[in-house]
């Protein structure tokens, strides 16, 4: 049994005699004959306002690189901003400190070695532990146990003793 007529699928258009018509099927033998086929196939395929919507992509396209490119600026302004915010708690630190270093009268070796934070929290915590520090060290004075105490020893004659008292001719307690 042959059928011969012409069929729509998905919008395609095909026409020719069905499978089941013996007849009908003719190998392809060479490149033109398939390059044909194929070219109509193309063609068919094609929408009729291919070329419009080509046009419309492509300016699609440039529109969005034009979006693209605002994004980016402003992306690229908000990372400059947020690093700008992120130097004010040291800028704020060093100046503190200077402050803190002329009023609290410190040395700038101790300064320098102490009051490294960058953070103006931790840097009055640091200034804070470092005055306390130096007001217990005057309240212990320099002082040094039994440091100019004498000692009494036993009244007993040794060499050194003896030494002492021919060399000086003095008697020694």
């Amino acid at each position: 049994m042959s059928e011969t007529g012409t069929s729509t699928q998905g919008g395609n258009t095909t026409s020719g005699t069905t499978p089941d018509a013996g007849d009908g099927f003719k190998p392809i033998t060479s490149q033109d004959e398939l390059n044909r086929i194929i070219g109509e196939r193309v063609k068919r395929a094609k929408p009729a306002d291919y070329d419009e919507l080509r046009t419309k992509a492509g300016r699609l396209d440039e529109i969005e690189q034009a979006n693209k490119s605002e994004i980016d600026k402003a992306n690229e302004r908000a990372t400059k901003a947020e690093a700008e915010a992120a130097k004010v708690p040291s800028l704020v630190a060093g100046q503190l400190r200077e402050h803190l270093v002329k009023l609290h009268k410190i040395e700038a070796d101790d300064a320098e070695l102490f009051l490294t934070a960058t953070d103006p929290e931790l840097l009055l915590k640091q200034v804070e532990r470092l005055l306390a520090q130096g007001s217990q060290r005057k309240k212990t004075g320099n002082m040094v146990t039994r440091e100019g105490t004498t000692q009494h020893h036993d009244k007993t004659n040794s060499d050194m003793r003896e030494f002492t008292r021919n060399l000086f001719g003095s008697v020694v307690d």
